[in-house]
């Protein structure tokens, strides 16, 4: 991949340069740009110009290819790329949200992060976005849960009836202190 790019630098463009190369406020990667661009100026071999920058010779090539295409502003810009992953369609939001708010599978009591992901063909961390842009929480159940405990309701009618008619002596807290 070496190129062979002749770099020439005219008075104004080497001020500009060495002010940015030395200038304390400039950004590290100007500043190597600049250093790359100087020290190819003066003629020097790329794999000096690389090893007296500390970058590598793709790194060096890269950027002498640039300022001969735009100059000192090329150095001062990074190129634009596309955006990484594309967003979730709409759709897939809205089936996710809809099984979410339905019945979960089998005997499950709520939906889990995981469950969701592979019923929907989602990742986990997919799942969690939808879940938290539409503050969805379905594990936390907002319904009454059932006891599977077979003398539930004795239990309850004991629990209760303590409070409704407390014995004679027993100590029962009114909620204020």
């Amino acid at each position: 991949m070496a190129q062979t790019v002749c770099i020439i630098i005219n008075a104004s463009d080497h001020t500009r340069l060495d002010e940015i190369a030395a200038g304390r406020n400039t950004s590290l990667k100007h500043a190597q740009r600049s250093r790359i661009i100087l020290r190819s100026a003066d003629r020097l071999p790329v794999a000096q110009v690389a090893a007296s920058v500390g970058v590598s010779r793709p790194m060096v090539w890269r950027w002498q290819q640039r300022f001969a295409k735009g100059g000192v502003n090329a150095l001062l810009r990074d190129k634009t790329r596309p955006p990484g992953k594309p967003t979730t369609p709409a759709e897939t939001v809205a089936k996710v949200v809809a099984l979410t708010c339905s019945e979960p599978p089998l005997q499950i009591t709520h939906w889990t992060g995981r469950a969701m992901a592979k019923a929907s063909g989602l990742s986990l961390r997919t799942v969690q976005r939808i879940w938290d842009a539409h503050q969805l929480q379905p594990h936390r159940l907002r319904t009454f849960k059932r006891s599977r405990d077979p003398h539930f309701v004795d239990k309850l009618i004991d629990v209760v009836g303590l409070y409704l008619d407390p014995p004679a002596r027993a100590v029962v807290g009114s909620g204020s202190v």
